[in-house]
C-alpha cells in the first residue's frame, strides 16, 4: 500500500480510548471489601467509562497523517504533568532538546516513548506512529491513584498506580509501547476495538510492547521473558505480570485480583458482553501464536516474526473486523511473500495450528 492510500484509510480512522489494565481485574477490586482498594478502581472504572465515550463523539474527526517532514526520522518528545488532576495535557515539564529531570516518571517516560520511536524507525523504516513523524506527547502523574496507563488517539496517559497493588505506569516499557502501538493500528488496519478484531487489536499492541522491550535490552527470543507489565504489580500481588504471552493464563493468581483468565487456544475462548465482547482476554490466543513462531524462529523476534506481523498490519489487506481466522491467513501470506517456502512459513503455520486456527 503506498502513501497516499495508506492517508485514505487513515482519514476514515476512528480512534478508541485503550487502557493497558483490563476492565475485568478493575471489576473485581471495586468488588473489595478494603476502601484503599476499592476505591481508586471505582475511581478509575468511572473515569475510563467517561473517557471511552468522550473517543466517541469524537470519532468522526478520523486521522490523516501528514507528509514525512526532514526531521520525522528523529523523535520530538514533550511530556507534560497532570499535578494528579485530569486535566490534559497538564503542564508542559520536559522537551525532546532538554536534559534529565529530577521527575523518574518523566524520565521513563521520554524513555519509553524513544524506545519505541527507535523499534519502528530502525527496524521497519516507520516515522514515528503515522509514519510521518508525527510528535509523540505523554501525561505523567494523572489523577489521583489512577490505576491505569491510555492511548486517548492524541497522547500517552500515565497514573502513578495506588503503590500496592499497581505501581507507577510509567515503569514497564512494554506498556509504553504496548499503547503507542494501539496509534500505530489507528492509522493503519483501524481494527475495530470489539470481539476477535479487538482482540486483534489488543494482541498486536502486545506483540509489539514486548519486542520494543526486547528490542531495549538487547534481547533474543529465548532470553525474553514474554510477559506484559511485569514490573508493574505491587508487592502484595501473587503474580508476575498482567499477561504472559508464553503461557496464557497464567500471569496472576491472586485473592484480589483474581486468576489471569486469557485462554491460550481457541478450545478456551471466552464468550462474553463484557470488556467489548472480551479483547483484553481473548487476546492471549493470537499472543501465544506470534510466541510461538518467535520461539521457533529464535534469534531476534523482531527481525522475522516481528516482521511479518507488521506487514500485516500495515499491508492493507487487513480489515476492520478481521477475526482470527483472517490474520491468521495474512500472516501465512505474508511469511511466504517476505521469505518463500522456508521455515519462516512453516513456524508461522505450525503455530497457528497449535492455537486451533489451522490455515488450510
Amino acid at each position: 500500500m503506498d502513501f497516499n492510500e495508506t492517508s485514505k484509510k487513515a482519514a476514515t480512522s476512528t480512534p478508541v480510548f485503550c487502557t493497558i489494565i483490563p476492565p475485568h481485574i478493575l471489576d473485581t477490586l471495586a468488588q473489595s471489601d478494603d476502601p484503599a482498594r476499592h476505591e481508586p478502581a471505582r475511581r478509575t472504572l468511572e473515569h475510563d467509562h467517561l473517557r471511552r465515550t468522550r473517543r466517541r463523539e469524537l470519532a468522526a474527526r478520523g486521522l490523516t497523517p501528514g507528509e514525512p517532514g526532514e526531521a520525522a526520522d528523529k523523535p520530538n518528545r514533550t511530556v507534560y504533568d497532570a499535578e494528579h488532576r485530569e486535566d490534559l495535557p497538564g503542564t508542559k515539564v520536559h522537551a525532546e532538546s532538554d536534559g534529565p529531570s529530577q521527575d523518574a516518571s518523566v524520565n521513563r517516560a521520554h524513555a519509553g516513548l524513544g524506545a519505541t520511536f527507535d523499534l519502528y524507525l530502525k527496524i521497519y523504516g516507520r516515522k514515528s506512529i503515522d509514519g510521518a513523524g508525527l510528535p509523540l506527547d505523554a501525561t505523567v502523574h494523572y489523577g489521583e491513584k489512577y490505576d491505569n496507563a491510555f492511548w486517548d488517539g492524541e497522547r500517552m496517559v500515565f497514573g502513578d498506580g495506588d503503590n500496592d497493588l499497581f505501581r507507577d505506569f510509567t515503569i514497564p516499557v512494554d506498556v509504553i509501547g504496548h499503547e503507542l502501538t494501539h496509534g500505530v493500528t489507528q492509522y493503519t488496519a483501524n481494527l475495530d476495538y470489539e470481539k476477535q478484531s479487538g482482540a486483534l487489536n489488543e494482541s498486536v499492541s502486545d506483540v509489539f510492547g514486548s519486542l520494543i522491550k526486547q528490542y531495549a535490552l538487547g534481547q533474543t527470543a529465548d532470553q525474553a521473558d514474554w510477559l506484559i507489565g511485569a514490573d508493574l504489580l505491587g508487592p502484595n500481588v501473587t503474580g508476575t505480570a498482567l499477561r504472559s504471552m508464553k503461557a496464557p493464563g497464567t500471569a496472576y493468581d491472586d485473592d484480589v485480583l483474581g486468576k489471569d483468565p486469557q485462554p491460550a487456544t481457541m478450545d478456551g475462548y471466552v464468550e462474553t458482553a463484557d470488556d467489548n465482547g472480551g479483547v483484553h482476554i481473548n487476546s492471549g490466543i493470537p499472543n501465544h501464536a506470534f510466541y510461538l513462531v518467535a520461539t521457533a524462529l529464535g534469534g531476534k523476534a523482531w527481525e522475522r516474526a516481528g516482521q511479518v506481523w507488521y506487514d500485516v498490519l500495515t499491508g492493507g489487506e487487513l480489515t476492520r473486523n478481521a477475526q482470527f481466522a483472517d490474520f491468521a491467513a495474512l500472516t501465512v501470506a505474508a511469511a511466504r511473500a517476505r521469505f518463500g517456502e522456508g521455515k519462516e512459513l512453516k513456524a508461522v503455520q505450525e503455530a497457528w495450528i497449535k492455537v486451533g486456527l489451522p490455515t488450510a
